[in-house]
Formats: C-alpha cells, sequence, structure tokens
C-alpha cells in the first residue's frame, strides 16, 4: 500500500522542489501544482491526503479556493496554509475556513515536517472517531480463547500480509465487521484509511455516487474508494449491490481504475478491498442476482465467521468485556452474571449472536439492580426465550456417563425433536433457527433416525 500523498501548491518554483524534496526523502508521495487552476486538475486525478497551499498565487489565492471547497462539498483533505506576507487577519480567517494550520515563510523545513505529521495523524484520529460514532464497540482483537477463535485469529493474521481481496460471510452480529478491522491493523496499511461502506444503506441510484465519487466542473465528491485509498475499503452486505453497479466495480478490478460519475479522466484504484455478506453468494450467482466473474475476483481468500453458538465457550469471556465496557465507558453499574446465569446462555441459540449478547448486556445493566444478574433476569431479558434445548430437558435425556460421541449424537437427537415439534414437523423453518443448510439437516436427521412425516 502507498505512503501518504501530499500536494504541493505554490506558484514559486524553488520552494514547490524544495519542499517536494523534503517530503519525498521522509518517504511522502507528492504532487506539484503552480496555481488555483493545476490545484484543481491534481485534485481531479487523485485525493491528496494533505495539501500545502500558498495563499497568493497569480490566478487565486488560496483563502479563495478554501471558500469555494468550504462551500461545496468541504475540504478535499486536511489544508496546510503558507504565506511570505501573511497577517494575523489572513491567519485567522484561514484557520476559520478549515485550514489545520499557517506556516510563515521562508519555511522551516523542522517545522514543516513537524505540522505535517500533527496534520495527517489528526486526520486519522478524526476519521476514526467518526468511524466509532456509528458504532457502539469496535474490538481492536475479536474475543475469545476457543479454538474456533484462536485458528480464526491466525487465519486473519497471514492472510493480512498479502494484499488480496478478502470474502468474509457470517450470519449477522457475527463479528465480520471486527474481524474486517482486525485484518486491516495487522496488514502493512494498518496507518492508512479504513472507510466501511454499507451498500444496503445506499438507494440504488446512489451507490455508484458513493462508491465511485462525482464530478461535476470543478466540484469533486471523492467516493469511498478514494476515501479509503492507500488503506481498506470494507463493502459492508456486498450481495445488496445492484447488477449495474455490480459491473462497473468489476471494470474498476480488471483495468485498476474508474471513472467518477460525470468525470472523464480515469482514477487509479490504490485500496485493499474486503467484501462481507451473510448471504451465499454462490446461490446468488445461480440465481442470476450476483456476477459470477465479480464473485470470483472478491472471493480470491475466502473467511467465514461462524456463528456464537458454534464457540458458545467463548461467552463469559464476552460477558466480561463488555460488562467491562459498559461500565467504564457508559458509567452503568457493574454487575456480575450468576453460573446460572452463565450456563442458560452457553445452551441458548443466539439467533443475533454476539450483537445480541451484546444488547443483552447493555439492557440488563440499563434496566437491572443488585450486583448478581440471575438466570430469571437473563430469560426476563430475553423476552422470555429458552434455549434451544431446556436445561431440564438436557438433564433429562443425555447421561454425562458415558463417551462424547454417543452424549453429542444422544443431545443432537433430543435438540432435532425438539424443534422438530416445535415447528410441526417444517423442516425449513428448522434450518432456518438450527443454521444449518436443508441438504445437511435431513442427512443428520435421518442419520439420527429423526422421523419427519411423522411429525407433521
Amino acid at each position: 500500500m502507498s505512503a501518504p500523498h501530499i500536494l504541493v501548491v505554490d506558484d514559486e518554483p524553488d520552494i514547490r522542489t524544495l519542499v517536494q524534496e523534503i517530503l519525498e526523502d521522509e518517504d511522502y508521495k507528492v504532487t506539484i501544482a503552480e496555481n488555483g487552476a493545476t490545484a484543481h486538475q491534481a485534485l481531479r486525478d487523485r485525493r491528496p491526503d494533505l495539501m500545502l497551499l500558498d495563499i497568493w498565487m497569480p490566478d487565486r489565492d488560496g483563502i479563495s479556493l478554501l471558500k469555494e471547497w468550504t462551500q461545496n462539498d468541504g475540504l478535499p483533505c486536511p489544508v496546510i496554509m503558507m504565506s511570505g506576507h501573511g497577517t494575523v487577519e489572513t491567519a485567522v480567517e484561514a484557520t476559520r475556513l478549515g485550514a489545520y494550520d499557517f506556516l510563515e515563510k521562508p519555511l522551516s523545513m523542522a517545522k514543516l515536517l513537524l505540522t505535517v505529521e500533527h496534520a495527517l495523524e489528526t486526520d486519522k484520529l478524526r476519521q476514526e472517531y467518526a468511524g466509532l460514532k456509528r458504532r457502539t464497540i469496535i474490538a481492536h482483537e475479536p474475543i475469545g480463547h476457543s479454538a474456533v477463535m484462536q485458528r480464526l485469529r491466525e487465519q486473519v493474521k497471514r492472510i493480512a500480509q498479502h494484499d488480496t481481496w478478502v470474502l468474509i460471510t457470517g450470519e449477522a452480529g457475527s463479528g465480520r465487521e471486527t474481524f474486517s478491522r482486525y485484518l486491516h491493523t495487522q496488514s502493512p496499511c494498518r496507518d492508512r484509511p479504513f472507510v466501511a461502506l454499507g451498500v444496503s444503506a445506499i438507494a440504488h441510484t446512489n451507490a455508484a455516487r458513493e462508491l465511485f465519487g462525482t464530478e461535476e466542473g470543478e466540484r469533486i465528491h471523492y467516493g469511498s474508494l478514494e476515501q479509503a485509498a492507500g488503506g481498506t475499503l470494507l463493502l459492508e452486505e456486498v450481495a445488496d449491490m445492484n447488477l449495474q453497479v455490480q459491473g462497473q466495480l468489476l471494470g474498476a478490478l480488471d483495468t485498476g481504475s474508474f471513472l467518477r460519475v460525470g468525470g472523464s479522466e480515469p482514477v487509479r484504484i490504490d485500496v485493499r478491498i474486503i467484501a462481507v455478506t451473510q448471504r451465499r453468494l454462490e446461490e446468488e450467482v445461480r440465481g442470476g442476482r450476483f456476477r459470477d466473474d465479480l464473485f470470483y475476483h472478491l472471493n480470491v481468500v475466502p473467511l467465514h465467521i461462524p456463528p456464537l453458538r458454534e464457540h458458545n465457550e467463548d461467552i463469559p469471556e464476552l460477558l466480561s468485556h463488555y460488562l467491562d465496557h459498559f461500565a467504564t465507558h457508559e458509567k452503568l453499574p457493574y454487575r456480575r452474571f450468576s453460573i446460572g446465569a452463565q450456563n442458560f446462555m452457553r445452551n441458548y441459540h443466539w439467533p443475533g449472536n454476539v450483537r445480541e449478547l451484546k444488547n443483552l448486556v447493555q439492557r440488563i445493566l440499563i434496566l437491572g439492580a443488585g450486583d448478581e444478574i440471575s438466570r430469571d433476569e437473563v430469560e426476563t431479558a430475553l423476552g422470555g426465550t429458552t434455549p434451544a434445548v431446556s436445561h431440564e430437558a438436557a438433564e433429562g435425556t443425555v447421561s454425562f456417563d458415558q463417551p462424547l460421541r454417543e452424549a453429542r449424537e444422544q443431545f443432537e437427537r433430543a435438540y432435532l425433536e425438539y424443534q422438530m415439534a416445535k415447528h410441526d414437523g417444517n423442516v425449513s423453518k428448522l434450518a432456518k433457527e438450527a443454521g444449518m443448510e436443508r441438504t445437511h439437516l435431513y442427512r443428520k436427521l435421518r442419520s439420527l433416525a429423526v422421523g419427519v412425516k411423522e411429525r407433521r
């Protein structure tokens, strides 16, 4: 992934060249522009991560450019103003219009480099804060010490070292975004942007604009592909992308460049794409709802996140994490779950996965009282929902004094008998609640001698 890209706009050739050489010596990528017109062209070619902008130029002064960008789509990036004839009033006006800082000429190179470093770091923190405002909790590392979670973390660390596209599948709430962010933090581009685009939240008419950006005359709106330049773009629920935008994205991936909506000059792609879906894309392809060629592009490295019910031994650790979080960050009273409550939750099927567990902890801390959280309180908070196999049923049907394989088969038979009765023999409903494909479910029912017809 690329280093930060800086645009230097100054009408004095000596200053442009000097600043460019110094910044390139510090491993920044630098583009230069001699006036307002060439600055607009440079912005059209590529969105910079930072701009050094002179105030006094022959065609357009820097303050006028700041006003224009502020009134249109906002500043394209952090801007540091430079001037040899600046006044306090000019500096105040530049700051009011959104400039990060104001440097006087002749430039102190040490101060220039320090200001550039601080501006880039401040912008990174701003982006992270904006992301955190949209999400209550984002774990820096997926939580859990089960064999499943340890294997997944190691797999993600290996994937992160290769600049490949990744397709992450799994049920809603299972932690797909957490693993996406973890992959980003483990990669060489960890210091570059991480941008998440919720495909399902965008109207079909706006999807191309949000992904590729727009260009109307001198007004440029940078889409997610450019906002994530040098870093990672997360496409959430990519299966919801309409076929037209799928074709445009495929063309961009094939050629390594794309056109903004309304634009005429290609923009180079410099981003890792992580696509996330809870659907089976193979079925979407067979149904004509997803392009097979795009699927093969995105499915370079598949990663499946299992539902919480498949690693329920991590539930105590997850509960501890969320209790600490809400007590620390939302000042909710700290409480602890009783052993009975934890055992109950270990047997609960968690249709909403980790997200449901997190919401449950928050709800209990807000509404409950006392030091200990009982099983009854958990059941009430879940709306009276019972576990997939009740505690009493499990005790009555599964003996612990037998080999593990036989105990597992006995438990699975009791579970499927319970679900079969609950859904009046409807295998489709049973498969959905059990989180199993129907073909696999039928094989399981036959192997355990659980009848279907007699239940209908």
